[in-house]
């Protein structure tokens, strides 16, 4: 997968403006989170830990394909690590993946916070569509203003 890079797509720009938004929130020792798009992009929260997983680009596409498979969340265990996968869409917007490393997790542990778990990736997706929405509103205002001072100019020509 293609870690830190983006291209120019309505899903990648929005997958950004999250990770800008979520990856501050959370605290350094504790879980990490990845956002993969459709197209492969990777943005970690913490890239150095990312790095030091050791988590495969095939074994990422894995748990990415039984996401798509309808299985949600997923639950793994890797090495001394639990992560939870889910996707990440909104309402126009299919961006991708949305993934947490739970650092020092049990299969146990992971179950028994899994509404915690659930109640962080449903934020996220509500973030997600508030960014969206937001962006929305101001490419309206932007188009109005555009409209406005068109109109404006016209009408100081005739």
């Amino acid at each position: 997968m293609d870690t830190l890079s983006s291209s120019y797509s309505p899903s990648c720009v929005l997958n950004e403006q999250i990770a800008r938004q979520v990856f501050d929130l959370l605290p350094e020792d504790g879980p990490m989170m990845i956002i993969i798009s459709r197209q492969g992009n990777c943005w970690p929260s913490d890239a150095e830990g990312f790095t030091k997983l050791g988590v495969t680009d095939g074994y990422l596409k894995e748990l990415c394909a039984k996401v798509d498979d309808g299985e949600e969340p997923i639950i793994t265990q890797v090495n001394d690590f639990s992560i939870v996968a889910t996707a990440l869409a909104t309402e126009r917007n299919d961006c991708g993946y949305i993934m947490i490393v739970l650092p020092h997790y049990s299969p146990e542990t992971t179950m028994a916070n899994i509404g915690l778990i659930e109640i962080l990736l449903s934020q996220v997706g509500l973030i997600a569509h508030l960014i969206e929405q937001n962006t929305l509103l101001y490419e309206r205002q932007m188009k109005q203003l555009v409209a406005c001072g068109q109109a404006e100019g016209d009408s100081i020509l005739n």
